[in-house]
């Protein structure tokens, strides 16, 4: 997909993504439930229609009601069952709440997605307290007490717990998004911590760590960020489903001895790459 196609803006439905095609089999996750937060977005929705696909009952959550009314129809449509509630993740209270809806309901929870987060591209020095504490209360703190919730429910009950939480590329530029970097890599050396400290109670931790994904979110870098986009050996954007497939990877029977990592979905660009949110600033130009 080329940096300049229109495409990479799209919205796709839940109709359009069921139409892809997918290597797991339609019953992988029968009679489990996954907890995607942040459904209604371009990756939860992939994710949640994947794991839907495959059989499984779907609980979702974000702050806008409308938004999540109509996630819900969507996987209605598809004959994918779907509960979500209107909360936000940065408030423990409302999150146990979920938790303990999700038990009363289904007796269970599978997979916990941490997919929710929020990011905004800004130079360092112009990001106010109140913008820094918003990106990381959301990503770190509301990915923290989802995770903790979900393991207090899964030792109650006995039950083995798999958590996902997506992040970002760390090993390559990301001037402009520093709140973004900071709780990303917080998150997932927290992941590498409870991994070890969790085994005991059969709860695994795995991060997906998401390169440049084709998404509506995409218009709101400015036009000088567009070169970056696809800054990787295979010099294209990926795709939602992309990160789903990967979600399912490690949620599935695939992914059973696989702990306590990151999977780096990101085209290549950790290891050849450059992501400017905000363009590259003309003392890094280079002229080759």
């Amino acid at each position: 997909m080329a940096k300049d196609d229109d495409d990479i803006y799209a919205r796709l439905t839940a109709e359009d993504l069921a139409a892809l095609p997918t290597v797991y089999r339609d019953d992988l996750f029968r009679d489990q439930v996954v907890l995607v937060s942040g459904g209604a977005g371009g990756i939860g929705l992939a994710a949640s229609v994947l794991f839907g696909r495959l059989g499984a009952t779907i609980v979702s959550c974000g702050r806008d009601g409308d938004r999540l009314a109509a996630f819900e129809a969507g996987l209605g449509r598809l004959g994918i069952p779907c509960f979500t509630m209107a909360m936000t993740i940065r408030d423990p209270e409302q999150v146990e709440e979920l938790m303990a809806e999700t038990w009363r309901r289904h007796g269970r929870l599978d997979v916990l997605v941490n997919n929710a987060g929020g990011q905004f591209a800004a130079p360092a020095m112009e990001i106010s307290p109140k913008g820094w504490n918003a990106v990381i209360d959301t990503n770190l703190n509301g990915s923290w007490y989802m995770m903790q919730a979900a393991a207090r429910r899964w030792r109650q009950h006995g039950q083995p717990g798999c958590i996902i939480n997506m992040v970002t590329v760390l090993g390559q530029c990301s001037t402009g998004i520093p709140h973004t970097v900071a709780s990303r890599a917080a998150e997932i050396h927290l992941s590498r911590a409870l991994s070890v400290e969790w085994a005991p109670d059969n709860i695994r931790l795995n991060c997906v760590a998401i390169g440049v994904v084709a998404s509506p979110g995409l218009v709101n870098y400015p036009e000088s960020a567009k070169p970056s986009f696809d800054h990787n050996p295979m010099r294209r954007v990926g795709s939602a489903q992309d990160i789903a497939e990967a979600c399912v990877y490690l949620a599935a029977p695939s992914g059973q001895f696989v702990n306590g990592t990151v999977l780096t979905v990101d085209g290549g660009a950790d290891v050849w790459g450059e992501y400017w949110p905000l363009g590259r600033p003309d003392y890094f130009q280079v002229d080759y």
